[in-house]
């Protein structure tokens, strides 16, 4: 960018700037001379930095400032100098120095101690108490102003550049309460460069107009008028929108997807009851899962009612011979009891469960997902979290196969970003055929597990829905994927309430 063109993008602020400083660098007589708010200025230098037209220096300077009594003696004037004010034309009593200038005990004790020290006055005894007259060094200081007077008026100073004669009003005045206190403070210093030099000796008095307005428009004025130039590639500041928690921007894109395939939302306390939580899932009483070292159990209320006892008969016989399901079942008696108990749901297909049992004839075929959050006793440390997402879904539908369950789980890691799917066997209580789901990370070249799938088995369906018919499920976890795509080492970032954090979090892109 040529000079010409320097000159035509410069903003007001930055004319002004610059014409102060072809006289002085120091930050606060620029803000004098140019008749700028600080804030203004400071924007204008650190624009004209980014055109190589500045260099901002910036040090850490111990200043003397006056206190608060030193503030209030700016305006009101030392005590010692307001007592011989009073005493200049004629010797004073104390009682008669108080009524005339209004000074506490305190500081006529100390202008007393102060202004003998100084041969300023002269004290002697009479009837009614001592009476202080002035002397003709003390007609001095009024005229000329004491050392501590003309070093109060030219506060701020660098402490470490005080001279001798500052330095001993200095100690004088650290004797006194709060009239001179040291601060540490950033002094910003600003130096024209060469290129700043060569444009601030040209004419910048003239501003460039910077917007339009009806009035210019309507009167035509604008063209004689010459506009400033606009640097696109100016550096502006970030402006942070609101937005949502990027877990739960995540969580709203894979709910789009399934709703966009015709599925429909599946939702449920998270707290269930253990009937729901494992028994409806064939799962035996007697299993590790449902082990407190596994699950979060409820301790009050502990227990839940269970309101349908036809589907409680139908499950418990599941359970103990395999009902009417073609099934042996575990071969134990059954405890209601044990079903009855609370339990913060460890997955979200409970939710499957009882989608499944609310189902009629007339409803099928149906699709159902849920993106819920699950619970299990967990010690949290950077790979694992008692709080996590999954993913569930199901299809209830006589002509489903395993085929089709494959076909919708590479369709939606795909829309996930996941171009390479595999399917391997696995093993769930309640699934038969079983299937987990690894899926390919171009990014670490590896192959990452994600969740598990498969068909429910007779046991599970038949006594939910009446009849044994296919009924495709999986259960898909999200935190994996939401590491991976954000870059995450540890888990526990994933509720991070850093705001810093969630404002630079990139968006979700799939």
């Amino acid at each position: 960018m040529n000079t010409a063109e320097i000159i035509d993008g410069l903003h007001a602020y930055e004319r002004k700037t610059l014409s102060a400083l072809k006289d002085t660098s120091n930050f606060d007589e620029i803000v004098s001379k140019t008749g700028l708010k600080e804030v203004q200025v400071m924007r204008a230098v650190q624009w004209l930095q980014n055109k190589g037209l500045v260099t901002i220096k910036e040090e850490l300077k111990e200043l003397v400032i006056p206190d608060s009594n030193g503030k209030l003696y700016l305006r009101q004037r030392l005590p010692e100098r307001r007592f011989l004010e009073a005493i200049k034309e004629g010797p004073l009593t104390v009682s008669a120095l108080k009524s005339k200038i209004k000074l506490s005990d305190q500081e006529v004790e100390v202008c007393i101690g102060i202004l003998r020290k100084k041969l300023a006055i002269e004290i002697s005894k009479k009837p009614k108490g001592l009476e202080f007259s002035i002397t003709g060094n003390g007609k001095e200081i009024l005229e000329s102003g004491s050392l501590e007077e003309q070093f109060l008026n030219r506060l701020p100073l660098e402490f470490l550049s005080m001279g001798r004669e500052d330095r001993f009003c200095y100690d004088e005045m650290k004797k006194r309460s709060r009239i001179v206190k040291n601060e540490m403070v950033k002094t910003r210093t600003v130096l024209l460069t060469e290129l700043g030099s060569e444009i601030a000796g040209y004419d910048l008095t003239k501003d460039n107009l910077e917007t339009l307005t009806p009035e210019i428009i309507k009167s035509g004025s604008w063209q004689f008028k010459k506009f400033r130039r606009y640097d696109v590639k100016a550096p502006v500041p970030k402006i942070y929108y609101g937005r949502r928690h990027f877990v739960n921007e995540t969580i709203d894109y894979i709910k789009r997807i399934w709703l966009d395939l015709g599925f429909k939302e599946m939702e449920g306390n998270l707290i269930q009851s253990s009937f729901w939580n494992f028994d409806a899932l064939f799962t035996p009483q007697d299993h590790p899962a449902r082990e407190l070292q596994d699950t979060f159990f409820i301790s009050n209320p502990d227990k839940a009612k269970l309101s349908d006892e036809n589907l409680v008969k139908r499950v418990a016989k599941t359970h103990e011979n395999g009902w009417t399901t073609g099934s042996k079942g575990w071969r134990y008696h059954w405890d209601p009891e044990e079903a009855r108990k609370l339990v913060l749901r460890t997955h979200t297909t409970p939710l499957s469960a009882k989608t499944i049992a609310s189902l009629k004839q007339e409803d099928l075929p149906a699709k159902f997902f849920a993106v819920g959050r699950c619970f299990r006793n967990e010690t949290q440390d950077w790979s694992h979290l008692f709080e996590f997402y999954q993913v569930e879904g199901i299809i209830v539908d006589p002509n489903a196969n395993f085929k089709n369950l494959i076909g919708y789980l590479k369709l939606f890691y795909r829309k996930m970003g996941y171009d390479k799917v595999k399917i391997r066997p696995g093993y769930f209580p309640y699934t038969e055929m079983s299937a987990e789901i690894d899926v390919y990370d171009k990014e670490h070249g590896k192959w990452m597990e994600l969740g598990g799938a498969g068909i429910f088995r007779p046991e599970v369906v038949k006594p939910l829905l009446g009849r044994d018919i296919p009924v495709l499920a999986w259960g898909l976890g999200l935190s994996r994927i939401i590491s991976q795509y954000y870059g995450l080492n540890d888990l526990r970032k994933l509720h991070s309430n850093d705001l810093k954090e969630l404002r630079e979090v990139r968006a979700w892109l799939k």
